[in-house]
């Protein structure tokens, strides 16, 4: 498959994904107002905070699930399809065995912080404990399905997540209306829904497997030599994804420790933002992941460059596009979208959007890495460089900062993280530091400096509903304007308005 071939791939799955995205950010919006209105704050950071004990656990799951990605898409870029039934096997195997441990280690290590650890008002520690068992098995079911998503993934079969991803926002929308019916106590009846949903889904990853993928029919197969390379593997991801998760759910069992279950609450709600933020963007990595490791695979170093600098610039404009508009009208947006808004909030959402759009210059570059396979020395000083949230968010927290310093603390450990990240790329990968420059930074430079200065004076001095139209407008107008003559060069402007023309003007045209 030629260049051109797999560009046209990546640039039609992302539209299926896109298009998923936006139907569930929509109806997302919708249903975090509404279980945040049916369970009140205090639940609401309860279920945060519990549901983020299993997260402590899920670095498991994240290391084995990278693991299982690349070998998977590298064998299928190899085109072995032998080794690539036994990759198949061996993961589930190995994801088999580590949802049990997960399972015990929930059952006694878990099970014992959540009762002796976490600040829960003594009235809700029954239905807390209620709450943790359904996680548990949800995370179970996690884990074995992530072989069967990563088939999918690998074979780009994008229209299945777009598919499965508009279902999951229509269920949860369900389950947001059903809590004003529930028939037991609501945060109890929000777990076992939720827990349904995660049976339901695996069932479907399941079924599509087997009628679509060959090798994903399961046969008992074990080689110790495979297990090995791939728990190495496995190792390191695991550090990782330890440092990861506390950044992420230990600094919020920090805010409970510290600060409470409405500061849980503020956090919850800024991890929702996040999200539907990431959905747009991690929608673009997914489409463009297996090319990256496909693309190493079989030795096209030439365009893996190409690959790379066109995935960092796209998918900063992608969430720029998002994040500005965010950003000047947070307050307002989060007034019209809760019902109650829970203190630090806002805060806590501008700063995380802004540090989710940098962050875009990491995804491409870690998946070039995690293809190469050359990912110790990476793996140990990223690992290093994150749980350096956890330490400084636990520093000032006992020294008796504020919980706006969490925010603060991942935007600066992340802005050195994209520096190591981008070294260690050029090392391994060996692009071109003065062609990264001029393809990427320049370019993304001009774009934010023509777009961002008018909508920042427009929102000083607008309020109201007219700030989020006024600042939008004045935004997006000058950021299409930038992204076209400055941001994109010859090829990729030719690639995007031949993809408009193939793909909307028929249907206007059908209209007319």
């Amino acid at each position: 498959m030629t260049a051109h071939e797999n560009n046209k791939r990546i640039a039609k799955n992302t539209l299926f994904l896109y298009f998923r995205s936006f139907l569930t950010f929509i109806v997302g919006l919708y249903t975090s107002r509404e279980v945040l209105a049916q369970l009140g704050v205090s639940d609401f950071g309860i279920y945060n905070v519990v549901g983020g004990i299993i997260v402590l656990f899920s670095f498991i799951q994240n290391a084995m699930s990278s693991a299982t990605s690349r070998y998977f898409t590298f064998d299928l870029g190899k085109g072995d399809f032998e080794q690539l039934k036994k990759t198949f096997d061996l993961s589930l195997v190995i994801h088999i065995f580590t949802a049990l441990f997960i399972f015990i280690l929930g059952e006694t290590v878990g099970l014992w912080f959540l009762n002796t650890q976490l600040i829960i008002p003594a009235e809700r520690m029954e239905a807390a404990n209620f709450v943790y068992q359904f996680s548990i098995f949800a995370a179970c079911i996690g884990i074995l399905q992530i072989p069967y998503m990563v088939a999918i993934n690998a074979h780009e079969r994008m229209k299945v997540y777009a598919y499965i991803g508009i279902a999951d926002s229509l269920f949860y929308l369900a389950i947001a209306v059903s809590l004003s019916f529930a028939p037991i106590d609501k945060l109890k009846f929000y777990s076992i829904l939720l827990f349904c949903l995660y049976i339901a889904r695996i069932g479907f990853y399941m079924i599509y497997c087997h009628k679509n993928f060959e090798e994903t029919y399961f046969k008992w197969f074990w080689n110790k030599k495979m297990f090995l390379d791939r728990m190495g593997f496995s190792g390191w991801t695991t550090l990782n994804g330890i440092s990861v998760i506390a950044a992420l759910q230990g600094v919020n069992m920090l805010l409970n420790m510290f600060h409470g279950v409405v500061a849980n609450a503020a956090y919850g709600v800024m991890t929702q933002i996040a999200n539907g933020i990431a959905q747009f963007t991690n929608n673009f990595f997914a489409a463009v992941n297996p090319q990256i490791t496909k693309s190493y695979a079989r030795g096209d170093i030439s365009y893996l460059h190409s690959l790379i600098f066109r995935s960092m610039k796209f998918s900063f404009l992608l969430s720029y596009a998002i994040t500005i508009p965010l950003v000047l009208n947070m307050n307002l947006i989060l007034n019209i979208w809760l019902k109650t808004v829970p203190e630090y909030a806002v805060i806590f959402c501008q700063i995380r959007v802004i540090d989710w759009c940098l962050c875009m210059f990491f995804f491409s570059c870690h998946s070039s890495i995690m293809a190469s396979g050359e990912i110790k020395l990476f793996l140990i000083v990223d690992s290093i460089l994150t749980v350096l949230t956890f330490i400084f968010a636990y520093i000032f927290f006992k020294l008796g900062f504020s919980p706006i310093l969490v925010p603060i603390v991942y935007i600066s450990v992340n802005i050195v993280r994209i520096i190591t990240i981008l070294f260690f790329t050029r090392a391994l990968i060996k692009f071109s530091t003065t062609e990264f420059i001029y393809k990427v930074i320049l370019k993304l430079s001009a774009v934010v400096l023509i777009s961002v200065p008018l909508p920042i004076f427009i929102s000083l001095n607008t309020e109201g509903w007219q700030a989020i139209l006024v600042t939008t407008i004045c935004f997006i107008l000058p950021f299409l304007f930038s992204s076209i003559f400055f941001g994109l060069d010859k090829n990729e402007k030719t690639m995007i308005f031949s993809l408009i023309k193939k793909k909307c003007v028929p249907i206007i045209a059908k209209k007319i």
